[in-house]
């Protein structure tokens, strides 16, 4: 299973203690209710030194933001270059995205970025352009290197791809979503994924 660290993507070390405050802050409190001056001061600074990297909490919201949907997607797809047998790819695919996607900690980062795309619809945007857009996108140029070695039939790999990712997670991330089941074990998780990769093969396979 994913375990609960916080992502680090930038090489500025000041810069990502702010941003892992400032998760922590915006899980616990919400966007609205959370203040720069109470990440100020669990950083160990003073607003001054926060607004030297974020001019305003929108700013900084929209960084936390990106950086978490660039964690999932990198973390996702680090099997990209193992691309051989497409089943195999896809089973595990399937597993390192709702390992990670239906954790504990994403979920909470997803619930507060949802409430607040309801008011701020540019951070709706935002994260769903650095999130599921571009995780699509990349899952699709997996699947057009299999459409090329001959193994799928796809004229559109994208479209392919959110499609092999809805037949994933649709059940259990409404389960999540509505709070009626824990964190997935792996033999949950293979429940869903398997019988996806099966159907997804049975229409986009060619028996290669």
């Amino acid at each position: 299973m994913i375990q609960d660290v916080k992502p680090r993507l930038d090489r500025d070390a000041r810069r990502e203690a702010i941003l892992d405050v400032a998760s922590d802050v915006f899980q616990e409190e919400g966007y609205a209710n959370a203040s720069m001056s109470t990440i100020a001061a669990r950083v160990g600074g003073s607003k001054g030194t926060l607004y030297n990297y974020f001019k305003n909490k929108e700013e900084l919201f929209a960084a936390y933001v990106v950086r978490h949907c660039a964690w999932q997607r990198d973390a996702m797809f680090e099997i990209e270059s193992e691309l051989g047998d497409i089943r195999e790819a896809l089973i595990k695919t399937g597993r390192i995205y709702l390992s990670i996607v239906l954790s504990d900690f994403s979920m909470a980062n997803f619930r507060v970025i949802v409430a607040e795309a309801q008011r701020t619809p540019e951070i709706g945007l935002a994260f769903y352009e650095a999130g599921p857009k571009s995780g699509s996108k990349r899952l699709g140029a997996t699947l057009q290197k299999a459409v090329e070695s001959g193994q799928l039939k796809i004229d559109d790999p994208v479209h392919a791809a959110q499609q092999f990712i809805g037949l994933c997670q649709n059940r259990l991330l409404k389960a999540r979503l509505c709070n009626v089941m824990a964190e997935p074990t792996p033999e949950e998780i293979d429940r869903e994924v398997l019988p996806a990769v099966n159907m997804f093969l049975a229409a986009y396979g060619t028996g290669r």
